[in-house]
């Protein structure tokens, strides 16, 4: 992907207001000059003001109105240009000249993570002068993971299924310092409300070199059907450090209040996030995954239950710890093999801590894989 014509500017508020007006202005297009379509970023879509234009010369006018850096793509029929990254309340231009056809707008930010959480949509360009607006309402948002999203009928339409066995050996993260603050300061400071715990991990956290083998096995399988849809099959039997014998059984999805912003949940297939992506934790590497996955979980401690409502996440992502210690290797591991299963189970809401260090369960399988299940 090759950025051409961005110009991503600091903005106030009013001038960031003003290229959201765009909108309801719609100034048709000047004899001989360029068409005007006006573009909204946030968290999960991309918003255009027009969705049909006439072929010829358009300057894209994007805003940034998310929380979260974005970026602006058009692909199709032989072009593919971006801006640059536009910050949270910034604005960029893109003018591109296109012919009849459709094309695909997106976020690329994150090798495409932004995209597969619903930042994406369509505009058609015809051949003829007159072309129909159908204005910010009618945004073609692709299957998002938001819980605030409803479904759209190619949401409802899409499912995608992964089968995941757990394999290798099998490690307990306990309790300590996080081998790269220098790396995650920056980042954290996107992170607002919850820099202040998430600042106290990078001290003492789940998300440390703190290791022990232990054993036990996690298969499951997890349905990506859009929007509110998504669901979980899946056991999780393993003893820890201390003897005791846990055991998770999943059956639903989480799809609200997940930790660590941007906030979504749900089944997700394929992702790039984590580090230094400005999307969840920056305490965990950055990596990208086959699933993740957020869920409610029976849990079961020596046979007996423990909680009915225990907060997990789950990816199979890329390898991030070492053969031998087991420590975290790498800052970026988002180009290793996807082979690592990780299971976080925490408390849920309201509940006390889990009588295990630091009050939570952390356990990771070191060569997992997957596959499509049988339909």
């Amino acid at each position: 992907m090759t950025a051409m014509h961005a110009i991503p500017f600091r903005t106030g508020a009013g001038v960031l207001l003003a290229a959201l007006g765009l909108a309801a202005s719609r100034a048709p297009r000047a004899p001989g000059g360029p068409a005007a379509v006006s573009a909204k970023l946030s968290e999960w879509k991309v918003e255009l003001s027009e969705h049909t234009i006439a072929a010829g010369t358009v300057t894209f006018t994007i805003a940034n109105a998310g929380s979260i850096p974005h970026g602006f793509e058009v692909e199709g029929q032989g072009i593919e240009q971006e801006t640059s990254v536009i910050q949270p309340g910034s604005s960029g231009t893109l003018t591109l000249t296109l012919k009849p056809g459709t094309y695909e707008v997106y976020c690329p930010v994150g090798e495409a993570s932004h995209k597969k959480l619903g930042m994406e949509t369509h505009l058609k360009v015809l051949g003829a002068k007159a072309a129909g607006a159908s204005g910010y309402g009618a945004s073609e948002m692709s299957g998002s993971n938001m819980s605030e999203m409803g479904e759209s009928p190619a949401t409802a339409a899409k499912v995608q299924a992964i089968r995941v066995t757990s394999g290798g050996p099998v490690i307990q993260i306990l309790p300590g310092p996080f081998p790269f603050p220098d790396s995650a300061a920056p980042i954290l400071k996107q992170f607002g409300d919850e820099r202040e715990g998430l600042e106290s991990q990078v001290k003492n956290g789940p998300y440390s070199n703190n290791v022990t083998p232990i054993s036990g096995t996690f298969t499951f399988t997890a349905w990506d059907k859009g929007a509110v849809r998504d669901s979980v099959d899946g056991v999780a039997e393993f003893a820890t450090q201390d003897g005791a014998r846990w055991k998770l059984v999943l059956d639903r999805v989480q799809t609200k209040d997940v930790p660590h912003h941007p906030r979504f949940g749900g089944v997700i297939l394929g992702l790039y996030y984590h580090g230094n992506t400005a999307v969840h934790t920056p305490l965990v590497p950055t990596i990208n995954s086959a699933v993740a996955l957020w869920a409610f979980g029976h849990l079961y401690k020596n046979s007996a239950l423990v909680t009915d409502n225990a907060m997990v996440h789950v990816m199979l992502l890329s390898r991030t710890r070492r053969d031998g210690d087991f420590a975290l290797a790498c800052w970026d591991c988002s180009k290793n093999k996807l082979e690592e299963l990780q299971l976080q189970i925490l408390p849920g809401p309201g509940e006390p801590k889990f009588d295990a260090p630091g009050g939570f369960l952390f356990v990771n399988w070191e060569q997992s894989s997957s596959k499509k299940p049988a339909s």
